[in-house]
């Protein structure tokens, strides 16, 4: 059985029968003309024969050369075919999400590792972010945001929860309900927490002395180390008041805002995408029913 010439060889040759020219190959391929040339040059060494007629600088396809063509742009069609399939399969199996980084890192990671178990065959690739989101710019497939700024009309949104704000310390820091001498840890990416707090409650922390950090898993940091008190939402600190390392003693107030996730548009009907919303909304509504319970929020 005679040898298969190398593909490199059948494939400059297949560009350059569909061309016409060895100039348009060239210029497709992006390699030079003596490039094209040699290429088919070796194909008809191997071969035996030759598979285009030089005519005053122009290429006419010899009928071994048409016979030859007929094989590879079949070749070439299909294998591209396939390849593009393939590629479209492993990218309909990974979910891009865009989620603030205190939630990404204090909530969803934990649990990711349960929705792998579940769901082998879906990567999840996460990008801490938050605020406003271009998804043409982007190309995430979901975000997780609050509905504090506006999006447009035509994104689908899906409401996930209300979110819920609580006061979170060490079951050994002061008491929060009455002290006056209590450190309050905020953070600048949501520099009106305290003063939503004091709105809803009615408690008035503005003589108190106060440390600000960048973002909320700061915060947390500060609070497990016993610097003062912090605000959080029942996602950043679901896992450290259920191992009781932190306590909220007036419990999760509802604050005004939800939690959505929000697309560019509807996902298909049990795409890798779907599945995973559902997960996410069904394990965050755990993680509400956990902080609302009473035995895990006082001391």
């Amino acid at each position: 059985m005679m040898k298969l010439p190398p593909l490199a060889s059948l494939h400059f040759f297949d560009v350059a029968a569909r061309c016409g020219s060895f100039v348009k190959a060239a210029q497709e391929l992006h390699v030079t003309h003596s490039a094209i040339s040699r290429q088919i040059r070796l194909l008809e060494e191997h071969l035996g024969f030759a598979l285009f007629e030089r005519r005053n600088r122009a290429v006419f396809l010899t009928s071994e050369g048409k016979l030859l063509f007929q094989t590879t742009s079949s070749m070439f069609e299909q294998l591209s075919a396939t390849v593009n399939l393939l590629n479209e399969k492993i990218e309909s199996n990974v979910v891009s999400l865009s989620c603030e980084p205190t939630i990404a890192m204090k909530w969803l990671i934990p649990r990711l590792t349960d929705f792998y178990q579940q769901y082998p065959h879906i990567t999840v690739h996460l990008i801490a972010a938050g605020g406003a989101i271009d998804f043409t710019k982007t190309g995430v497939d979901l975000a997780l945001r609050r509905n504090d700024f506006k999006w447009h009309d035509d994104i689908y949104a899906v409401k996930v929860c209300t979110e819920r704000m609580g006061l979170i310390q060490r079951p050994d820091y002061k008491n929060s309900n009455c002290s006056d001498d209590i450190t309050l840890l905020s953070t600048t990416s949501r520099p009106n927490a305290w003063q939503t707090w004091q709105q809803l409650t009615g408690i008035d922390f503005s003589q108190n002395k106060k440390i600000a950090y960048e973002h909320f898993y700061l915060c947390i940091q500060a609070a497990l180390a016993g610097q003062g008190v912090t605000l959080a939402s029942f996602l950043m600190v679901v896992d450290e008041i259920a191992s009781k390392q932190l306590i909220a003693p007036v419990g999760f107030i509802e604050e005004g805002s939800a939690y959505y996730l929000l697309a560019q548009k509807a996902p298909p009907p049990d795409s890798a995408i779907e599945i995973f919303m559902k997960w996410l909304t069904e394990r965050i509504n755990e993680s509400l029913f956990i902080t609302m319970n009473d035995k895990y929020q006082k001391k």
